[in-house]
């Protein structure tokens, strides 16, 4: 988790509980207003997943499951 997040998240646990309650949907309208399907990454998940299609991984309807020996 960023700096930012652990910060905003102490100030949030600070509130009262039905102001934590009020907080959280006003996030959760902001994050699905940036993003409505959920398809949107971070530079972080980019990343990540940039280094997995880097990584040498095989997709598993392109294995030759009858001859696994040249995947050694």
């Amino acid at each position: 988790m960023s700096a930012i997040a652990m910060d905003i998240a102490r100030m949030v646990d600070m509130l009262p509980e039905s102001d934590q309650q009020f907080a959280r949907e006003f996030v959760k309208k902001l994050v699905l207003a940036w993003d409505p399907d959920f398809t949107k990454v971070t530079p972080e998940e980019a990343a990540q997943m940039q280094e997995a299609e880097t990584s040498g991984f095989i997709p598993e309807d392109e294995i030759d499951w009858d001859d696994l020996s040249q995947y050694q």
